[in-house]
């Protein structure tokens, strides 16, 4: 198969797509190509400044495009239902494509508004919300899809469904690779829901490789160790940029022979880098009885009902 490029976008006039944290980096890029494509483009961002500057960049770099801006906080359950509110006014109630993006990684110990570990609460408890909330929009006009980017750090994730607040001890990488592993849990149950309960809707995930984005230098910059701030921006020698690591979300979000439940990632050097194709999970990563409980657990923890879909 050829290398899939921007190039390879299909012509999105017509549809509506959500993308969280679409201010920097990866999603950034994603709302770009899509709203060039044609979409009608909402870029869910939790800081309101950089939302509204991501938002002219939009406008001004696909001039015409039809783009919105949606305060989301995924931090914040009350946030992440308020958003939801304002994405179905915004989507005249029907959603084609809902980009899981926005993430937090290698954090000190941090807690979310609702009380949760800071990145299982925003990579994944957050996500799984905002999808149930959304839920009524998606596949009331055709196929729709749910692109819920991951990482390759997930294959050194396990859920410890015993310590999921971290009361008894963290470690921040292992609570990062267990979002992480988390995100393609939460995929592949979705998509058996929704084949059980007929819905079209797509469940998709994807991961960058290794790309420059802003999301390694936040750990070291609430630790107070600018030095390894400092020293993750020097390592950006040695990874993909930003447009790169977009390309396997974009390439979940709109290739027509994609299959429910499939992972998408770089192809060359261990999946770090290079064109997107399909992309290795770990044996734990395809634990339905694991990706079942979890959902269970995720919907106690955010109040949203189990079987809604």
């Amino acid at each position: 198969m050829h290398s899939w490029t921007f190039d390879d976008m299909p012509d999105l006039s017509g549809t509506t797509a959500v993308v969280t944290g679409a201010n920097s980096g990866i999603g950034a890029v994603t709302a770009l190509v899509l709203a060039r494509s044609g979409a009608r483009t909402i870029l869910a961002c939790r800081d309101p400044e950089r939302g509204a500057r991501a938002l002219q960049d939009v406008r001004r770099a696909a001039p015409g495009s039809d783009t919105r801006l949606v305060g989301l906080d995924l931090a914040d359950l009350s946030s992440v239902a308020e958003a939801a509110g304002h994405i179905a006014k915004e989507t005249d109630g029907s959603l084609d494509l809902l980009v899981n993006n926005a993430g937090v990684m290698a954090l000190p110990l941090l807690r979310t508004t609702d009380g949760f570990e800071m990145q299982f609460g925003t990579n994944h408890l957050g996500h799984f919300a905002l999808t149930h909330h959304l839920l009524p929009l998606l596949g009331t006009g055709g196929m729709s899809r749910v692109v819920t980017v991951s990482s390759l750090a997930h294959r050194i994730g396990r859920i410890d469904f015993g310590n999921l607040d971290a009361a008894r001890g963290y470690d921040k990488w292992r609570a990062y690779a267990q979002s992480k592993l988390a995100n393609l849990l939460f995929t592949a149950e979705l998509q058996r829901r929704a084949d059980e309960a007929g819905r079209p809707v797509l469940a998709l995930a994807a991961h960058p490789g290794l790309s420059a984005t802003e999301l390694g230098q936040a750990g070291p910059r609430l630790a107070g160790r600018t030095w390894a701030a400092k020293l993750e921006r020097a390592t950006r020698v040695y990874t993909q940029p930003a447009s790169a690591g977009a390309l396997p979300t974009l390439y979940a979000a709109t290739l027509p022979t994609a299959l429910g439940g499939s992972y998408y990632g770089p192809r060359l050097l261990g999946g770090t880098r290079g064109a997107p194709g399909p992309a290795r999970m770990s044996a734990r990563a395809q634990d339905m009885d694991t990706a079942r409980t979890l959902w269970d657990e995720s919907a106690r923890l955010t109040g949203t009902p189990a079987d809604a879909i």
